[in-house]
């Protein structure tokens, strides 16, 4: 008896520890759990936010423990670089693709194609680019990419001169003359912002000239030069633009708040800017009836870049090779779509942290501002393409931004300005 009595003992304590180790009534073998690294701290959005979808997606999911370490801008890079050169990859994280979020991961061999994990059903993947040779994506964006290149119509004030949307270049030449004589500009441009010339302007216009979504980068890695016909086309319609009134060149000496503020007071009939500069048009009148657009058909563009804007790759979570070596890609991929979902979309779209989800056949409330459906359609209908300085920076991304503003001031040539960068990014 007394035997027996032990061993039921034993028994009852070994239970004991099971459960007190987190096992489940399913038993130890499948409770997963998953190691994560969330972008954010305790006192930002992003944190807090993370924080929340951590707690209740493990409460949705009891048999699925998250541990994750939440950290927020440099400390963030400085803990992904550690962790990976001491062979710590997390399951998932965020990332991106790029030099700054991207290269970690992929020089530890960490980066894997997302496309297997990432739900079709709920995510839309014609809003996910192309990160790789092979169609990859490496990770779930939280958004749509940041669009650089907007053409802000005040359709009101277009349409009182008797005009409509642009479809062509043609058309924004048409509107000089009736502009001029109302006291208004075309188009204006912060050009006194080097980088605005780039970003904002160049990064749609190559793209038009070349029939290429991805010459930038390219150009960067030398199958392409930035003397090339296609950039000398590109930096020619600065050229065109200014010789046709269409852009005056007195915008070299523009800054940014002076151009937002200039269609704001009804002084231009569009501006360009990224989709970011929405939310600076004071006039609510000019906000609610304002039209977000691409730059129309210009001359020389290629064939099937119509309506195409450049736009900057959102960063997100995915997961990594890691996740795949442990198995755990199923529960990851579970929470992967979790953090992407409707209810979060929306809510990073309330907060301004996003242009738009990525969620299959999104629809704005009602309740959020014209200016947000506005993005968020220009976004779902766009072919997106390559921002400049995403991909060319030091000396030859200044010097090509400074000699656009020289262009626009009738001191140098397209031809000069492309031979000067190509000179520079070959050194």
């Amino acid at each position: 008896m007394k035997k027996a009595l032990a061993f039921l003992f034993v028994c009852l304590a070994l239970t004991g520890m099971a459960f007190a180790n987190g096992a489940d009534e399913k038993g130890d073998s499948e409770r997963i759990t998953l190691n994560v690294m969330g972008y954010g701290d305790n006192s930002n959005q992003e944190g807090i936010s993370w924080r929340r979808m951590v707690t209740t997606f493990q409460e949705e999911n009891p048999n699925i423990t998250i541990v994750d370490e939440l950290l927020y801008d440099q400390a963030y890079h400085q803990k992904v670089t550690a962790r990976l050169a001491a062979g710590d990859a997390p399951h998932l994280a965020y990332m991106g693709a790029d030099a700054r979020w991207g290269a970690p991961w992929k020089e530890a061999g960490m980066q894997i194609d997302n496309r297997p994990y990432i739900d079709t059903n709920l995510f839309d993947m014609n809003l996910i680019p192309e990160m790789g040779p092979n169609g990859e994506r490496y990770y779930l964006p939280i958004g749509t990419s940041n669009i650089t290149t907007v053409l802000f119509m005040n359709e009101p004030l277009v349409q009182s001169l008797g005009f409509a949307a642009p479809e062509t270049y043609a058309d924004l030449v048409a509107m000089v003359p009736a502009a001029k004589a109302a006291g208004l500009q075309v188009v204006s441009i912060d050009g006194a912002d080097g980088w605005a010339w780039g970003s904002c302007l160049l990064s749609a216009l190559i793209a038009r000239t070349s029939g290429d979504t991805q010459w930038v980068s390219k150009a960067v890695a030398g199958e392409n030069a930035f003397d090339d016909e296609a950039m000398v086309k590109a930096l020619g319609l600065i050229e065109t633009m200014v010789a046709d009134g269409v852009i005056d060149s007195k915008n070299v000496l523009v800054d940014y708040g002076s151009n937002i503020s200039a269609f704001s007071n009804e002084q231009a009939l569009f501006f360009v800017q990224g989709q970011w500069a929405a939310g600076g048009v004071e006039n609510t009148d000019v906000r609610n009836s304002m039209k977000l657009m691409a730059w129309p058909t210009l001359p020389g563009q290629k064939s099937g870049m119509e309506g195409s804007v450049a736009a900057a790759w959102s960063v997100g979570y995915g997961l990594t090779k890691r996740a795949e070596d442990d198995g755990v890609q199923e529960a990851a991929a579970k929470f992967l779509a979790y953090v992407n979902r409707v209810e979060e979309s929306t809510q990073r779209l309330r907060d301004g942290a996003i242009v738009a989800p990525v969620n299959k056949g999104y629809v704005v409330p009602d309740d959020l501002p014209v200016e947000v459906a506005q993005k968020v359609a220009l976004a779902q209908s766009s072919l997106n393409t390559e921002v400049i300085d995403a991909f060319l920076t030091g000396p030859p991304n200044d010097a090509l931004n400074a000699g656009m503003q020289k262009i626009a001031a009738g001191e140098a040539t397209a031809a000069e300005v492309a031979a000067e960068v190509e000179a520079l990014a070959r050194q």
